[in-house]
């Protein structure tokens, strides 16, 4: 059994288990990413083993970043891959922005995902995946789903036949409190990085995350 898959931790301290890896142990923030990412790509890889098309829908955080990874590793597999971009790309910073580029060069095929009239067109597209990732919210999340990001959620949601999995937290699940907005993803995987949510232990969480999966990102196991 690994560290975390014993221990729930809250959003304050999975956030200083990263900038510890960053700034003691010295693994830059774009290789923790990218190992949550892969990490990511395998379990869809190995347990799901999809046969039709991957949709993967990014917003414009770092767990959107975690996204374009998981994209780029599936699509190296072969995997089809479609990207619907829950975000602006010309506003990704920083590591998501680096992840985006390179897909971006990749020529996957992606819908815009970032206006209600967006989210219509394209959720036709969505709704034929044979699996779903959902990277648009991560831990920082707490409060009310804004559009039209609410409008995303419900396009998953809304999915006839796809495999819903969520990185790290379903969006719109409080990983602290593990109360959930209105909507918020329902999942039938969460694949956490690090350690549980405490939020996932909360009454009711387990209809929104499935089965919860703990995946390694690199950072040392004396952090947790």
């Amino acid at each position: 059994m690994k560290p975390g898959d014993s221990v729930s931790l809250t959003r304050a301290q999975v956030r200083e288990i990263d900038r510890r890896a960053i700034e003691e142990f010295g693994i830059p923030g774009i290789v923790l990413m990218e190992n949550a990412g892969r990490g990511t790509a395998e379990f869809i890889m190995r347990t799901l083993r999809p046969a039709g098309p991957i949709g993967i829908v990014c917003g414009g955080g770092n767990n959107g970043g975690d996204g374009f990874v998981i994209a780029r590793h599936l699509a190296n597999a072969g995997l089809e891959i479609v990207l619907f971009l829950a975000c602006d790309p010309a506003r990704l910073k920083g590591d998501a922005a680096v992840n985006y580029g390179i897909v971006e060069k990749m020529k996957l095929r992606s819908y815009p995902f970032d206006s209600p009239e967006q989210v219509h067109a394209a959720s036709p597209a969505l709704h034929q995946s044979d699996v779903i990732v959902d990277a648009i919210l991560g831990t920082g999340f707490s409060g009310s789903v804004r559009p039209p990001t609410n409008l995303a959620i419900e396009a998953i949601n809304n999915a006839p036949r796809a495999t819903i999995v969520a990185v790290d937290v379903p969006s719109g699940l409080d990983c602290d409190t593990g109360t959930p907005a209105t909507p918020t993803v329902r999942a039938h995987h969460t694949v956490t990085f690090v350690a549980r949510k405490i939020g996932f232990d909360s009454p009711g969480a387990k209809a929104y995350t499935g089965r919860v999966i703990v995946a390694d990102i690199g950072a040392s196991a004396t952090l947790v």
